[in-house]
């Protein structure tokens, strides 16, 4: 039943993309070179065909609709009144030339980006600063995407306000364009950039283990970023290290350098480096990257009589990408502006130096593999800002949009040369009643009219818009997750679990495993007014449940796991993206450990992770192994 399903579904995906793709040729506008014409052309074909027909034309504009923007719910609409960043206008500043760009970096402690006049009073925050080294000119200079003499471009300026601001240095910031007098026709942009404190030590704590980490995310003014993880299993006392270089944008390229050595449970290497330049922005128009590691996993595989031994599994890996995006709308709004046919290219190759015996891996599944991929879809995404998500009283940038794409290609594993089909669709907007996204993905790969390896996922987000209660705030966040596998290869390493991030935070099982999952989490967060020292201490409720089905049961038919919890989501005004937290969860049943389990510290902050509406790499549909590696 389940392969009917999934068959159906391929099905539906592929002809309702491949349908389009038959079309006669539009003119396309004159001023613009080759590949443009092409993107641009490809497009007016998929439209013209689609409007001549009925399904098609229902999928036209289930694809290309603009996503707008919502209206902002009354309290919403208030607390981003309140951020002097969100007053800013550009009515009137519009196509005119910059003359100058003046950038203020200020240091975390006593200084406001709209109060010039505002400077530090307390000696704390004057001894604060004074061991604080403060975001250099240039480091924020290298992140704007626009120059002097050029026109000012409100889109670009506010895109440039929020890549600023997503910096995990920087607090807030704001830009103004200021008349100049005697020249109507130039402005000059003014910066001024509030630094957060960089350097951030966070932990945990439970009965089961200790994390410390230590992070510099603004490495001498640089905007680079050096973390050192630790952490210890009290049970088995296997200790795990991570220590990682990022060099977030070499030289105003927005290519992210990154360097990683990681050990994981006292015996599993990887060592690696990679240079990557995402899509950004949606105004970005290449992307690409190169990237290389060295893994040496050692780990228990149980044989065909169920008996476990370790086994060593050593591999290296090189994957090399490339992508363009179109802009395929003519007009000059932000919609039409921030639409793009994206096409990219990638090519892995992995090989294995050391794998299981054939008695543990029978089916190959660690082996070597050289694997081609392309994809091509349609995105179209924007940014909305909002407060009180993952931060208190922060303005915070969601995305909005939507994004339909392709994957196809070819593996070469085991001596079979497999082709690859996978499909995408996601959309994500504010409504009346919050923020809604929805991500759906499915593919297979084909040998000799053989499917195998087949995962389609469906998973979503929600959260409320924000309530005020007086002087706190609240907020309900939910994400549902369902995966569904078939005919995937027969070694616990191609399985799914409902582990940590897999599923349930802080649920850790190493015998619970299989072919398809199900899991829905929900959490009540609310903002307090209580301030401790400059700590924002936010009670939360949260509560989560999992299933986990495989080849003879069906996931909802199989046992339910469940996690119900509560606790403090500590914020500190000055260590943006760096929340602690204190909680306290109880599990029912966890499988390999017992009954009535109680935890503490085990819920995280980035259980609910907002969506991305870009297409980069290629990949194949996401299907999450039993082993972390």
């Amino acid at each position: 039943m389940r392969g009917k399903i999934i068959n159906a579904v391929l099905l539906f995906v592929f002809l309702a993309m491949t349908m389009p793709l038959t079309a006669q040729v539009s003119p396309v506008e004159k001023q613009q070179d080759s590949t443009e014409k092409k993107g641009k052309q490809l497009y007016q074909n998929i439209e013209d065909y689609s409007r001549k027909r009925k399904f098609t034309g229902f999928l036209h504009r289930l694809i290309f609709r603009p996503v707008n923007q919502k209206k902002k719910s009354r309290d919403r609409e208030k607390i981003l009144g309140d951020a002097p960043e969100m007053r800013v206008t550009y009515m009137g500043k519009t196509g005119k030339t910059i003359r100058n760009i003046d950038i203020t970096t200020l240091d975390p402690f006593g200084y406001s980006i709209a109060d010039t006049t505002h400077v530090p009073e307390k000696w704390i925050e004057r001894a604060g600063n004074s061991i604080h080294l403060k975001t250099k000119e240039i480091t924020i200079r290298n992140l704007l995407l626009f120059k002097k003499n050029e026109q000012l471009d409100s889109l670009i300026i506010e895109e440039s306000e929020r890549l600023i601001r997503r910096q995990r240095f920087v607090r807030r910031v704001i830009i103004v364009p200021v008349d100049i007098p005697n020249s109507p026709d130039s402005v000059d942009i003014q910066i001024r950039v509030l630094d957060a404190w960089s350097l951030a030590p966070s932990g945990s704590a439970s009965s089961s283990r200790t994390s410390f980490e230590l992070t510099e995310r603004n490495f001498f003014g640089l905007g680079h970023e050096f973390r050192n993880e630790f952490e210890k299993k009290l049970n088995t006392g296997e200790t795990s290290y991570l220590g990682r270089y990022t060099v977030p944008n070499i030289m105003n390229t927005y290519v992210q350098g990154q360097l990683n050595y990681e050990i994981w449970r006292g015996k599993n290497t990887r060592k690696s480096f990679g240079l990557n330049r995402n899509f950004f922005s949606p105004y970005t128009r290449w992307a690409g990257g190169i990237y290389v590691e060295e893994n040496l996993l050692r780990d228990s595989l149980p044989d065909a009589t169920g008996v476990y031994a370790m086994q060593n599994m050593k591999s290296v890996a090189q994957d090399v990408w490339g992508g363009y995006a179109f802009r395929i709308l003519k007009g000059n709004t932000e919609e039409e502006r921030t639409t793009s046919l994206v096409t990219a290219l990638r090519y892995l190759n992995r090989n294995y130096k050391e794998v299981p015996s054939m008695a543990y891996d029978s089916v190959g599944f660690f082996s070597d593999e050289q694997l081609i991929l392309a994809s091509i879809g349609i995105s179209s995404r924007k940014f909305v800002q909002d407060k009180f998500l993952f931060n208190y009283d922060i303005v915070e940038d969601v995305p909005i949009g939507r994004t339909y794409s392709m994957t196809f290609g070819m593996r070469n594993k085991n001596r079979e040369n497999q082709v690859y089909l996978g499909g995408k669709y996601a959309f994500g907007n504010y409504y009346k009643w919050g923020y809604f996204n929805i991500n759906a993905e499915i593919g297979s790969f084909y040998y000799r009219n053989r499917r195998l390896q087949s995962a389609f996922r469906l998973d979503g987000l929600y959260f409320s818009n924000i309530k005020a209660l007086g002087s706190w705030y609240i907020r309900h966040f939910a994400q549902p997750i369902l995966v569904i596998g078939d005919r995937r290869m027969g070694i616990i390493s191609d399985r799914v679990n409902i582990n940590e991030e897999n599923g349930i935070s802080g649920f850790d099982s190493e015998t619970l495993f299989g072919t398809g999952k199900f899991t829905f989490t929900y959490q009540l967060q609310a903002y307090s007014p209580w301030n401790v020292a400059g700590f924002r201490l936010n009670p939360f409720f949260n509560t989560s449940i999992g299933f986990v089905g495989d080849e003879n049961h069906s996931i909802f038919s199989s046992s339910v796991y469940s996690k119900v919890g509560i606790g403090l989501l500590i914020n500190n005004d000055y260590l943006v993206f760096n929340n602690f937290r204190f909680s306290l969860a109880y599990y029912p049943s966890i499988p390999g450990q017992g009954f009535n389990v109680i935890k503490t510290n085990s819920i995280s902050n980035d259980d609910f992770m907002l969506p991305d509406f870009q297409i980069g790499k290629p990949e194949v549909i996401p299907y999450e192994e039993y082993h972390r590696w």
